[in-house]
């Protein structure tokens, strides 16, 4: 018997590269069964791609990025401000004791940070869901969802959801680990179904010395670090600021005259959005529109590391909270001065070193060192004049001056760093000092020439002699060598000095550049200096039209040769053009000798070896590209789809517009395109009201957003609403609702309608129940698509869910199209045959003139058409009916009646109250009568009545015997009708006496019995009456002793029970 073999697999062949190329065992056993299948699948799958694209949209993301807004956002005592101390001790060491308005600390070498607290207010969660790119949703795992969350998240489903992350809290309330486990998974179930499947949901399981554990903040510090957002359609079209601080710019003396005048107030943030230009028009919410007086970039007080870095150091860990207690900080209209308490700050009572009372001593300096020296002065003899600092020229207008020099060999530290904050150990964060600034105030050791003497700095004279080496004089004593060494010094400064094109139009400086200009300046001696008093002499014109230096007239008449003009011809636009022109006159290119057309070798210019390989290449590239695009069909860096098309022109626009304005200076560029995002401004508003900055809290957000110009304009809105599945009550057409659109809160009164077979809109005075309706009300112009919520009330006294309604905008226009339903009723005053006249309908012929051809129906159904008006009696007129009517009919006209919105704006004016959250606008007359307790007063007209209708007896159906005779058997009636008996005449009967007689004693028999009948029947009546009342107290009784009998019984029981109990307790002793 033969032993098998083991199978060896094939190593090479076509078998083993066929496995390799399909890479799987068998391509064959996962074909698909069907191919019908498989392309149901196919689409399926290009379906759900194609559900995944979304309109692009422009990035305006720019190379510094404003900080990113994260909320944290909850109701009170789920943990807001601890987790936000937390975490600004995990970004900056810094601890903070309170939390107001925002917080910007620098996360990372490419993210700034923005922290702000949301109170439990409507308004706040409102304007904060408009701005914040991340909110952090704090939950009370202890106590579950509260209606504030819910809230919160519904606002951001209409104003454009940002990315929001959850955090359980408490969680150190439970004991049981099961039932934590239990809580965990409900709470993160119930927050998917709100956000979306896999929506992250952290944990704080507990606290130690007032901070959450660090592990957990770190966690979630690194996930804020690194998420990224995607931009919202209305803040991508719109710019707006969230300011950090206020600041009063009105007199002081104004305000203690009147203290109710208009303000000027400026208000400090970062920009975000599109770039927002001057004088245009803004609104804050809360207080109204006002138009910008001014708008000023500033220093960025939190500024990103400026090189790259692995690690952030301690002193770029930056912590910005103006109205937070951080330390000292003082306000300027230029930066802001942050002092974090340190080793030099001022402590009474405690001992300080030297050099720490230097420090400490400066604080207290009343005069800069500036001012000290210009007031300063000097007597060099005894018997010489006073000498004053500010009788003497240092420089130039008072200013020591940047030398330039010749050495350019600066090292690439100093270029690099352009911008320097200095920390001195304790926190205290200083402001930044410009590179320019700082040469400016202290010169380079490179810029300063030495020499051993004065001869070396080029003041030599043409008198001096230098082989007899001896000291010459004048007449006068003058030394010979000092003879014009002002005017030495003015050239030599005037050579070697950098003047822009500022210096000369602000005058800044003393000197003129004409050389024939002599010196005005009187000279006076005073001992071996000299004393100038200056006079005011014309500046040079030829100093305005320069920016660095200016020309010799020698210099410049070579330029008038025509053989140097000559060689700079072809360097303009205009050279290639004269070519050209000469190419049409007949100078043509000789194909036959190309050596001909060659250029001279003087003119051709030589490339590096680099560069000729460079351009090699990229010729060779463009060859390849030809070639696959004229063999392939298309190029592989083409878009393929019109997504990725449109896409791609964004991306080369946005790359137009940076690269259009990438050497433009900010100021210039702000004022072509406007302030871009990112920067840190300062923007001054006019008649403010002065309710404004005196109520200012920094607990709400003040956010300040800019309006396009079409959204400056009022008229009438029509929107797509639906009344929230949580809010219980209906909501009423013309009833006050507070709307939050755009950036406005607005309270005005909407009129609800709907389409009605697709013809008209018909008002509604409800909203209908779990259904969309469309609402027309009077509001500021907002783009169609743009999301809305609408609330009730904006207190905190209710309950209840307050949000209301949502919804979408969807057209604006000036006039609107609502219509109401107008029933007109009449009777017919005379029938014809198809024609009738109708009264009761209308008043006038007026009226029915405008009515003529109206359709009209009765209540059996016969429809009409108004006619003709009579001329008496006034109103009737004559109709025509498709069939004959009853003078018992009702006749209507259905009409529509058109509604018009009212005009009502009421703008939400909350942060101008001392308590933001108690704002009330517009009631209705039900609050009213609710509040005050005033009573409906009932008309007598609005009560309703009982319909009284006669009951109509209509004829019998009387068929025509001949008609009868035709109609089939089944249809014929079948009731035969009695035959009435001839009447043979009534007979008068005559009665005898005795029978008279006896039919008197019959009646007086049967008048006696049926008294008798009478009073048995009473008698009975009242034996029954008091049959039951005695019954009754009988049954009272019973009850009684029932009830006593029960209580007995039960008694007895509860005495046995426990004799057994004790029986029990005892037997149970007894076994132990």
């Amino acid at each position: 018997m033969e032993d098998n073999k083991a199978h060896r697999k094939r190593q090479a062949g076509p078998k083993a590269e066929k496995k390799k190329k399909s890479g799987q065992k068998n391509p064959k056993a996962f074909a698909p069964n069907s191919g019908v299948r498989a392309e149901r699948q196919a689409r399926r799958n290009m379906d759900r791609g194609e559900k995944k694209l979304h309109v692009p949209m422009a990035d305006r993301s720019q190379l510094e990025p404003p900080p990113i807004v994260v909320a944290v956002v909850g109701p009170p005592g789920t943990g807001k401000s601890t987790l936000i101390k937390s975490l600004v001790k995990r970004y900056t060491k810094h601890n903070l004791t309170e939390i107001h308005g925002p917080i910007t600390v620098v996360a990372s070498k490419h993210r700034r940070i923005t922290f702000i607290e949301c109170n439990n207010d409507i308004n706040c969660m409102v304007d904060i869901g408009k701005v914040a790119d991340l909110v952090l949703l704090l939950i009370d795992a202890s106590y579950g969802f509260e209606m504030e969350t819910f809230e919160f998240l519904n606002v951001l489903q209409t104003h454009g959801f940002p990315k929001v992350m959850g955090v359980l809290t408490h969680l150190d309330k439970f004991k049981d680990s099961k039932k934590l486990k239990k809580t965990k998974k409900r709470l993160k179930q119930r927050f998917w179904t709100e956000i979306y499947q896999g929506a992250k949901l952290f944990y704080l399981s507990g606290m130690i010395n007032g901070k959450y554990l660090k592990n957990e903040i770190l966690n979630l510090s690194r996930f804020i670090s690194v998420m990224k957002f995607r931009p919202l359609v209305w803040r991508n079209t719109h710019p707006y600021m969230l300011c950090d601080r206020l600041e009063d710019l009105t007199d002081p003396e104004q305000i203690r005259v009147s203290p109710k005048q208009d303000r000027t107030v400026a208000l400090y943030g970062y920009l975000r959005g599109t770039n927002l230009k001057s004088g245009a028009k803004v609104h804050i919410p809360g207080v109204g529109d006002y138009n910008m007086s001014s708008i000023k970039i500033l220093a960025d007080p939190c500024p990103i590391p400026d090189k790259q870095r692995k690690l952030l150091n301690e002193k770029h860990k930056l912590l910005f909270a103006p109205m937070s207690d951080v330390g000292g900080i003082l306000y300027d209209p230029d930066g802001i001065y942050i002092n974090v308490p340190g080793q030099f700050a001022k402590k009474e009572g405690e001992e300080q070193g030297y050099g720490e009372r230097l420090v400490t001593n400066l604080q207290d300096a009343q005069e800069t060192i500036e001012d000290k020296v210009n007031a300063s002065s000097m007597r060099i003899f005894e018997d010489s004049e006073l000498l004053k600092a500010d009788d003497y020229d240092m420089d130039t207008d008072g200013e020591i001056l940047e030398e330039e020099s010749d050495d350019e060999d600066v090292s690439s530290d100093e270029e690099e760093e352009e911008e320097e904050e200095v920390d001195d150990g304790t926190g205290r964060v200083r402001r930044r000092v410009r590179a320019g600034e700082m040469r400016a105030i202290e010169p380079s050791e490179e810029n300063v020439e030495y020499a051993d003497s004065d001869s070396d700095l080029g003041f030599e004279t043409e008198e001096e002699d230098d082989e007899e080496e001896q000291v010459q004089m004048r007449e006068d004593g003058s030394l010979v060598w000092k003879s014009r060494i002002l005017e030495s010094a003015a050239e030599r400064f005037l050579k070697n000095k950098r003047t822009t094109l500022a210096d000369f139009i602000y005058k800044r400086t003393g000197f003129s550049m004409d050389d024939e200009s002599e010196d005005e300046t009187e000279e006076q001696e005073a001992g071996i200096f000299i004393k100038k008093v200056r006079k005011e002499k014309p500046k040079s014109l030829a100093m305005v039209d320069t920016c660095k230096m200016e020309f010799a007239s020698a210099a410049l008449d070579r330029w008038e040769d025509e053989d140097v003009l000559e060689s700079l011809r072809s360097r303009f636009i205009t050279r290639k053009e004269e070519e050209e022109e000469k190419d049409e006159d007949g100078d043509f290119e000789d194909l036959e000798n190309p050596e001909n057309n060659s250029k001279p070798k003087e003119e051709e210019e030589v490339l590096d070896v680099d560069e000729e390989r460079a351009m090699n290449a990229k010729k060779k590239e463009m060859l390849k590209k030809k070639f696959d695009a004229q063999y392939d069909g298309t190029d592989e860096d083409e878009p393929t789809t019109y997504y990725e098309q449109v896409k791609e022109e964004m991306a080369k626009q946005q790359q137009i517009n940076r690269e259009e304005f990438e050497d433009v200076d900010p100021e210039t560029r702000a004022l072509v395109e406007g302030c871009r995002a990112g920067f840190y401004v300062r923007i001054v508003l006019k008649d403010m009201p002065c309710e404004f900055p005196d109520r200012f809290n920094p607990d709400y957000p003040v956010l300040l957003g800019g309006l396009l110009q079409s959204e400056e304009q009022f008229g009438f809105i029509q929107v797509r609403i639906k009344r929230h599945r949580w809010f219980k009550k209906t909501l009423k057409t013309n009833d006050p609702l507070v709307f939050s659109l755009g950036w406005r809160r607005f309270q005005t009164l909407p009129l609800f309608s709907m389409v009605n077979e697709a013809t008209r809109n018909r008002m509604l005075k409800y909203t209908p129940e779990h259904m969309h309706c469309l609402a027309t009300f009077y509001g500021p112009v907002t783009p169609p698509n743009t999301g809305f919520c609408c609330l009730q009330s904006v207190s905190n006294r209710t309950s209840a869910f307050r949000i209301s309604a949502t919804g979408v905008v969807l057209d604006n226009d000036k006039t609107t199209e609502v219509v109401k339903k107008l029933k007109l009723t009449g009777t017919p005053m005379k029938v014809f045959k198809n024609t009738a006249f109708i009264k009761d309908m209308f008043t006038s012929a007026l009226e029915v003139a405008k009515f003529e051809g109206a359709s009209i129906r009765t209540v059996s159904g016969i429809r009409g058409q108004v006619k003709k008006a009579l001329s008496k009696p006034e109103g009737v007129f004559r109709a025509a009916f498709e069939d004959k009517i009853l003078i018992s009919d009702i006749v209507f006209l259905r009409a529509w009646y058109p509604v018009k919105p009212k005009r009502f704006y009421n703008p939400v004016t909350s942060l101008l109250l001392e308590e933001k959250s108690k704002w009330q606008g517009m009631r209705t007359t039900g609050q009213i009568r609710f509040e005050d307790g005033i009573k409906l007063v009932q008309k007598k007209d609005s009560v309703y009545k009982p319909i009284e209708r006669k009951k109509r007896i209509f004829s019998k159906l009387n068929i025509p015997k001949s008609l009868q005779a035709k109609l089939p058997f089944a249809t014929k009636p079948k009731q035969d009708q009695k035959k009435k008996k001839e009447s043979q005449g009534v007979k008068a009967v005559v009665l005898e006496p005795e029978e008279k007689r006896v039919v008197s004693i019959i009646q007086a028999i049967n008048t006696v019995k049926n008294e008798k009948e009478r009073k048995r029947k009473e008698k009975v009546k009242q034996d029954r009456e008091v049959h039951a009342k005695k019954m009754q107290s009988v049954q009272k009784m019973d009850a009684v002793m029932q009830k006593e009998r029960s209580k007995e019984f039960f008694k007895q029981q509860g005495k046995k029970r426990a004799i057994e109990e004790a029986k029990e307790a005892k037997s149970r002793k007894k076994r132990k």
